[in-house]
């Protein structure tokens, strides 16, 4: 972890740097490729999220930290991208609409996650474990669409 806070040290004067030195515009052979391989990455992401909670994997946590940062990122790009006021004005509502809501949404799957796994591997600081049967919850819609409780200790009392 020193050589992620060295780094992180590092790239301060780097991007100093980067943002005073670069030209304001720059002309790419290459656009349709990055915005269509970004693209394809994300769908990538959404694809294996989907399947690792059908699954009930732990790995949706992960996916879903990834996607949220890569759904965030895209919101960033396409806003600062942008030349023309209607293109800004749209990037903006998407961002607002649909990409930041739903990088919450990727942020949240994967912190319930985490500590689901962190419970069950014995590893949380409490000491308490979940059932490993528990771990549907994590995703588990109800039938009135509310969000399952969390799983409750088998000797708790009902």
């Amino acid at each position: 972890m020193i050589a992620f806070g060295a780094i992180g040290i590092g790239l301060l004067p780097w991007t100093i740097w980067l943002s005073t030195s670069l030209k304001q515009r720059h002309v790419t052979h290459r656009w349709d490729l990055a915005w269509s391989g970004f693209d394809a990455g994300l769908a990538v992401l959404f694809l294996l999220a989907a399947v690792a909670a059908y699954r009930r994997s732990p790995w949706v946590g992960v996916l879903s930290g990834a996607l949220g940062t890569l759904l965030v990122t895209d919101a960033w790009f396409d806003i600062v991208l942008e030349s023309h006021a209607d293109e800004i004005r749209n990037a903006i509502m998407l961002a607002v609409i649909a990409e930041l809501p739903l990088a919450c949404l990727c942020f949240w799957i994967a912190a319930r996650t985490e500590r689901f796994v962190t419970r069950a591997l014995h590893l949380a600081p409490t000491g308490e474990s979940a059932a490993e049967g528990h771990f549907v919850r994590v995703l588990e819609v109800t039938s009135d669409r509310e969000t399952a409780r969390e799983a409750r200790h088998p000797d708790a009392s009902a």
